[in-house]
């Protein structure tokens, strides 16, 4: 099969922890790009040690930081990955005969489609199983020609203009490294998630303080079956209700401060 040229990219931030991993699982790939916003931790130093092309550019938010680093990239396809993501050999096989699939395709006049890999996502060393964590498909490889991300500040997809293939093997994600990574994580996301819905002119009301944390534990411990990941799923659908609620609070707070 002939090897076609694809680009890895990453946006970080104080990633050194844990991004070599990541990129030594991408290291087949032509190029390995880091969009790099600031670290302070030694994330572009290791980076470049292991053979990435590193640029720095000011936070734009995650979609168009994403966008930025797929308008940088040297090749047409490009797979994204956040520095928590680990490539199996199994996946990368995937992903070469998919793409390889996709260009005899455009040769004929097809349009270029994106490719949906499932995510394997780990809470420490346990896979999670349930609770809407896996398999998680998320879109990731594209031809940039066709393929762009949205850019909202938060939650930020990859959508083609082509047929969407789900992959068979699952891209390794270890989320979260400990409860007190998660509530971190989660405080984080809820302070952003409350300015985008500010900036989407969504206002605080009482009902969904009340009632979203609530839906949010039953969706996911109960019709998404968490509570069969035992105690770790308790843990993680409370988890997930607070972090709606915060979402909330954080909305009225930020009400009241423009007030004054």
């Amino acid at each position: 099969m002939e090897s076609v040229p694809l680009s890895v990219t990453y946006i970080t931030r104080n990633e050194a922890h844990q991004l070599e991993r990541s990129i030594r699982s991408a290291s087949w790939a032509n190029e390995v790009l880091v969009v790099d916003s600031g670290s302070t931790d030694g994330t572009q130093a290791l980076a470049q040690k292991l053979g990435a092309k590193v640029i720095q550019k000011e936070w734009l938010g995650f979609g168009k930081q994403k966008n930025l680093a797929q308008d940088l990239a040297s090749n047409d396809w490009v797979l994204n990955l956040d520095a928590d993501e680990v490539l199996t050999d199994e996946l990368s096989q995937e992903i070469r005969t998919w793409i390889h699939s996709q260009e005899q395709a455009r040769r004929s006049g097809a349009q270029a489609g994106v490719l949906s890999i499932p995510r394997k996502n780990f809470f420490g060393d346990r896979w999670v199983r349930f609770g809407g964590w896996y398999p998680n498909y998320v879109v990731r490889v594209g031809h940039r020609s066709s393929a762009r991300w949205t850019e909202p500040y938060l939650h930020e997809q990859l959508r083609g203009e082509g047929l969407v293939t789900f992959a068979q093997n699952p891209l390794l994600h270890f989320t979260f490294k400990s409860i007190s990574h998660q509530v971190q994580t989660n405080l984080r996301y809820a302070q952003e998630g409350a300015m985008e819905m500010r900036r989407q002119g969504k206002k605080f009301s009482m009902i969904r303080i009340i009632f979203k944390p609530i839906g949010k534990f039953l969706e996911t411990y109960f019709w998404k079956m968490g509570l069969l990941d035992g105690r770790m799923g308790l843990i993680i659908s409370v988890s997930a209700a607070y972090s709606m609620f915060l979402k909330q609070a954080f909305l009225l707070e930020q009400k009241q401060e423009n007030a004054n």
